[in-house]
């Protein structure tokens, strides 16, 4: 059956960032739709104890700062030797910085670039090689709709820039690997209720130019973009690599 092809069932995913968040969400909906899990993020959370005390056999947590220069191939050596194998990356971890550009100084610029570029980068580089080894593999990196436009009220040109070189790296990989049973997609989320948007959201005036920005008029759960990165995981999405998958409620329609 076609609803079949959304089942992860004997998949293994790797997620990072999978301790708050969309990550979380991600890792919940990949787990009920019986994918193997290994967590990835700095610390542990309420949330993540709670999923894994539920998935004892099928959820596991590796502990790492994905800026950490061992950690791509620990994390990926951790998931294959738990779960004997790797059939899905999400490059979930990231970091947001706000400010003028003329003020944004080398060590900002570097800590963003770091954590939403380079490291995505170096951890699918790493999850790419047992994909190759077993001729299969999705990767779905999550970008955001800041690789497609200028943020306002808040400045933020180096995340802006992070993001849509997230986008690229994406569709260059896909086209690298479509050959070799590989696909790479990117998620572009609009404003998500998490961590990283709770300031913004808290804060009177960004909260009304976000929402009167977006024109459903609302933020998205994180669980909305999990059942996007499942289409994306999934062989429900068998014939689509290089995309970018935008889900935003409307932001970029103007």
């Amino acid at each position: 059956m076609t609803l079949e092809r959304f089942r992860l069932d004997g998949k293994v995913a790797l997620i990072t960032g999978g301790n708050r968040g969309i990550g979380l969400a991600i890792a919940k909906l990949f787990l009920e739709a019986g994918s193997f899990c290994m967590l990835s993020g700095r610390s542990q959370t309420d949330g993540l104890g709670a999923l894994l005390a539920a998935y004892p056999d099928r959820a596991a947590w590796f502990q790492a700062d994905v800026n950490d220069e061992a950690a791509p191939e620990g994390m990926v050596a951790a998931t294959v030797q738990r779960f004997g194998r790797l059939d899905i990356l999400v490059n979930n971890a990231g970091i947001a910085d706000n400010g003028d550009f003329h003020d944004f100084d080398d060590a900002r610029l570097k800590r963003i670039m770091d954590t939403n570029l380079i490291a995505p980068f170096r951890i699918a580089r790493a999850a790419i090689k047992p994909m190759l080894a077993q001729g299969s593999g999705s990767i779905v990196n999550i970008g955001s709709i800041s690789g497609y436009v200028a943020n306002k009220p808040q400045l933020q040109v180096a995340y802006n820039a992070s993001k849509a070189a997230v986008h690229q790296m994406s569709a260059v990989m896909a086209y690298e690997y479509a050959g070799r049973g590989i696909r790479v997609n990117a998620l572009a989320p609009g404003y998500v209720v998490s961590d990283m948007t709770a300031g913004g959201i808290a804060n009177p005036e960004w909260n009304r130019i976000w929402t009167e920005n977006t024109p459903m008029g609302r933020f998205a759960q994180p669980e909305e973009m999990a059942t996007c990165a499942l289409f994306l995981a999934s062989d429900a999405a068998s014939y689509v690599t290089g995309a970018v998958l935008v889900a935003d409620g409307g932001y970029t329609t103007h």
